[in-house]
Formats: structure tokens, C-alpha cells, sequence
């Protein structure tokens, strides 16, 4: 336990003195928290949305340090970075996690990163709303490297009036489940219609995620795997890649392909096609996004376009004032209760049973480190009520094992605002009322209905703006998650960081 904390020491002790950002990128934060509930479950707003490193049992201490080494102000056209972030939670039992540890360089405008880095993936609000629906900062950062167009990149020809970024990535995910030793897929391109300068910019994308390879020694059936392996050849990954149905193909080799796969794709796909559109006023910017969710073929015939994430964003841009004052509000409402409808079949109206989240293959499903990568509305069925069902069996397995999710049929409506009282204190709301009706497999009772709520207000410490004292207060009632309401304390130093009062405030996603 001492390496922990001596670890913290030299991470803070790094950052210290550096406190000149706008001409030595380095930066660097020492935090430490107090978090207290009843019962012992942590409430949803408290852990979700968090990169894992919130402990579903409460009470416990936490004790956070990060440094980075950013890239230099004004911009250079070879530049490099890193940053690393140490958390210890010492509760019940004590653990100590590595959020982010990363290195990056870039040359003009392509960025090359390598580690495990924090990141969201879509059009959608960030930090008040319920996050993007495939990727959304829920669950601890998959170690990867990635090459990207971080900024949006005018092209020349349009001056300026199309302009697009995007990333390509291959990440590891861990070995702590029936399946081992798998890999992460994953790209993502978007486009932007309108200059910088304009009121109206328009913006469209996708992103594409794969979960592949592997082994496992738990399926008894070669329709699901062959010779305890899935594939991973050259001419998969290129299937792989591209989404390839091998449905389609007349050249599958069937001594290392399974059934399953061969009637499919390899691997678990998935993720959204994003639509959004900014107005930017003299006193206010509006936000609004669309995302469709896809796992197979029944977003391709719109038999599940009901499903997706529909928000607005509206902020403030003028001068704040001395008493209470909404400077950012979102509204959002997610639903997945489509699917494409209960039947899977071959014909375009039945690809439904879409069982977000849940795969035969990958048991584990859309999760790392037993957090869901995705909207974390769509969890673990551990965290549901005792008496809930605890869903789906997996099949063809030598043990008792259970998919990922026993609720990924969710109607959610979201409120997010942040705001100032005063000239000293900030703070953020959420609530969310959500329906739970379970899974198509196996459905929930009726009116199984939750309440989430959380308030947060910081302020600096008198005479020293670089010390931030923050309160946060979380409540769970109804029928999906135990009733809990929890707290949680925290101080934080700050060095190299602008003193804006909204610099943790929503940005749009990727």
C-alpha cells in the first residue's frame, strides 16, 4: 500500500511548479475523496460515466493523482505528449487502478497514440448528458493504438466549408473472462458542413466497433468456436474490418470458421450513425444530435430506428452574473426498446432480437473490466435488484455462465444543467427516469421504473483558486437498482490548469 501513495507523492511532486500552461505544457492534479452511502451499493450517477474507477460497494476513500505533458501553445507541427493517472480506492477491499497512461505524438495534423487514454465516441453531450451510446466513458479505457485526425481538417478545395476528422484503432481487451486474449476494432469517421465562423454548422458519422479473436476453453460446440480459437488470419481481419457478411461467401474454410460465424460476421459489431447541427447565437449556442444504434442487419432494413439517443444542448455564452444563473441545460431521451422486434430471422422484416450489449460468442459482452463500454443505462445484470431475473444463460458452455445484460430494453428520459450562484460556486443536476422491461428473452415486471438523480457544487478555496472543494449528493429509488443515496467529498490541486469557471463543462463528443 505505501508504493501506492508514494507513486501519487511523485506524480503530484512532477506537477508541482509547473503552473505557467500557456508556455509549459505540463500539467498535473493531486485529489482526494470521501465517499459514504446507504445501503453499501453506490448510486448510479456516483459510479456511471466514471472510466470504472468508482467502486459499485460503498464507503470508501479515494485518492487520485495525474500528470500531462500536452502539446505546446501556439501549436508546432511536431509535437508529442503523455499523461498518467493513478487512482487508489480503499474500501471494502483496496485496489489500485491505472485510468490513463498514455504517450501521443503528431505531425501536422495526424496524431499517433499508443497506451490507455479517457475518450467518448459520438455526437452527443459529454458531461451532463447520458453519453454517447457505444462508447461513452462508462467503463475503464481500453489499452490501444490509435491514429487519428483529432481536429476537424478543412478540405482546401471547399475553403474551408468541408471539413472531417476521424481514427483507426486496434486495442487489446483484458483476460479476466470466458474468453481471452480478444481484440478491439475500432474507427470512426465524421464529417462538419459549415465554417467556423458560421451560425449553422451541420455534422454526420459513424463509428464501428469490433470485439474479435480470442480463445476460450468454455464452449462445448463447434458452432460456436472451432478448435478453441476464433479467427484471427489476415483475410479475417480484412472481413473483420469491413463488416463482411460470410453468409455471403462461397470460400469459408470450415475447419477453423464456426457455424455461427459463417452464417454471421466474425466477431461482435456494433455502433452508431450520428447526425447533429449547432446554431451558434450572440448569446447562446444550441446543440442538437441524433444517434441510431446498430449491432446487425435490422438498422440496415430501419426495423430498430426507433432506438437511438435524441438530445439538445443549450448554453449560455454571454457575461455571467453575480447570482444563480443556468449557464448549460440538456435534455435527452434514449430508447432501445425496438430491437427490430423479438424474431431473428432470414427475411429483412424479421432481423430483430438485436439483444444489445449481449453476444453467444463473447459472454463478456459489451464491457472491459465489468463495466458496459456503452450507455451506461444498459448494465450488468449484478447491479439490478436481487429479486430481477439475472437474464439469459450462455449456451454451448461447460459452466454456468450468464450474458452480459439482463436489461437492454430501456426507455430513458435525461435533464442535465450546470450553472454559478455567485461568483464562487458552481454546480451540476442530473435526473433520470428510466423504464426497465428487461430483455425479449426474459422480461422485467411491469412498471419496473428508476429515479437517478445527482447535485454537485465546487467552489475554489478562499484566496487560492487552484484548490477546488467539491460536494456531490446521489440518490436511487425504484424498482431496477437497490435505494441508495450516497456523497461524496473531494479536494483537488490543480497545477498548469486555465482557472475557467466551466473548463469540466459538455463538449459534443467526437
Amino acid at each position: 500500500m505505501h508504493s501506492y501513495f508514494l507513486l501519487l507523492f511523485i506524480l503530484s511532486t512532477a506537477a508541482f511548479g509547473q503552473s505557467d500552461s500557456a508556455h509549459k505544457p505540463i500539467t498535473g492534479f493531486v485529489e482526494t475523496g470521501l465517499s459514504i452511502s446507504t445501503p453499501s451499493q453506490t448510486p448510479f450517477w456516483l459510479r456511471a460515466k466514471q472510466y470504472g474507477i468508482v467502486p459499485d460497494q460503498n464507503s470508501f476513500d479515494q485518492l487520485r493523482a495525474g500528470f500531462y505533458r500536452n502539446y505546446s501553445q501556439p501549436v508546432r507541427k511536431l509535437d508529442w505528449g503523455l499523461g498518467v493517472e493513478a487512482v487508489v480506492n480503499i474500501g471494502q477491499s483496496r485496489r489500485f487502478i491505472i485510468p490513463e497512461f498514455y504517450v501521443k505524438g503528431r505531425l501536422g495534423v495526424l496524431e499517433l497514440m499508443a497506451g490507455r487514454r479517457r475518450k467518448v465516441v459520438g455526437l452527443a453531450d459529454t458531461l451532463l448528458g447520458v453519453g454517447p451510446m457505444a462508447w461513452s466513458g462508462n467503463a475503464l479505457p481500453i489499452p490501444e493504438i490509435q491514429i487519428s485526425l483529432p481536429d476537424y481538417v478543412p478540405l482546401g478545395f471547399t475553403k474551408g466549408l468541408i471539413a472531417f476528422k476521424g481514427f483507426y484503432s486496434h486495442g487489446w481487451f483484458d483476460n479476466r473472462g470466458p474468453v481471452k486474449g480478444s481484440f478491439l476494432h475500432q474507427k470512426a469517421f465524421y464529417g462538419r458542413f459549415g465554417k467556423p465562423n458560421w451560425s449553422l454548422k451541420l455534422y454526420a458519422g459513424f463509428n464501428h466497433q469490433v470485439q474479435w479473436g480470442g480463445r476460450s476453453d468454455v464452449f462445448t460446440s463447434d458452432l460456436v468456436i472451432k478448435n478453441g480459437r476464433f479467427p484471427t488470419s489476415l483475410a479475417d481481419y480484412f472481413d473483420i474490418i469491413s463488416g463482411t457478411s460470410l453468409g455471403a461467401k462461397e470460400d469459408t474454410d470450415t475447419s477453423r470458421i464456426s457455424k455461427g460465424d459463417r452464417e454471421n460476421r466474425i466477431g461482435n459489431h456494433l455502433g452508431t450513425i450520428d447526425l447533429g447541427a449547432e446554431w451558434t447565437g450572440k448569446s447562446f449556442t444550441v446543440w442538437v444530435y441524433r444517434q441510431s444504434y446498430y449491432e446487425d442487419g435490422s438498422l440496415f432494413y430501419l426495423i430498430n430506428i426507433a432506438d437511438g439517443l435524441n438530445g439538445i444542448r443549450i448554453r449560455q455564452s454571454g457575461s455571467e452574473t453575480r447570482g444563480f444563473q443556468i449557464r448549460e441545460l440538456v435534455a435527452e431521451f434514449l430508447y432501445t426498446l425496438s430491437q427490430g422486434g423479438p424474431t431473428f430471422g432470414n427475411l429483412p422484416a424479421e432481423r430483430g432480437a438485436d439483444n444489445y450489449f449481449n453476444h453467444t460468442q463473447y459472454i463478456d459482452g459489451w464491457s472491459y473490466g465489468g463495466r458496459g463500454i456503452g450507455t451506461p443505462f444498459i448494465g450488468y445484470y449484478g447491479e439490478s435488484r436481487s429479486e430481477l431475473p439475472t437474464g439469459v444463460k450462455a449456451s454451448y458452455t461447460n459452466g454456468d455462465y450468464h450474458l452480459f445484460t439482463n436489461n437492454n430494453r430501456v426507455r430513458v428520459l435525461h435533464m442535465g444543467m450546470a450553472g454559478t450562484v455567485g461568483t464562487r460556486f458552481t454546480f451540476r443536476m442530473f435526473c433520470s427516469l428510466s423504464d426497465n422491461l428487461g430483455s425479449y428473452a426474459i422480461a422485467f415486471p411491469k412498471n419496473t421504473r428508476q429515479l437517478s438523480t445527482l447535485l454537485s457544487v465546487s467552489a475554489p478555496l478562499k484566496g487560492k483558486p487552484d484548490w477546488i472543494a467539491r460536494v456531490t449528493i446521489a440518490v436511487d429509488r425504484g424498482k431496477l437498482l437497490p435505494n441508495s443515496t450516497g456523497i461524496y467529498f473531494s479536494l483537488r490541486k490543480t497545477w498548469g490548469f486555465a482557472q475557467a469557471r466551466f473548463a469540466n463543462t459538455s463538449t459534443s463528443g467526437f
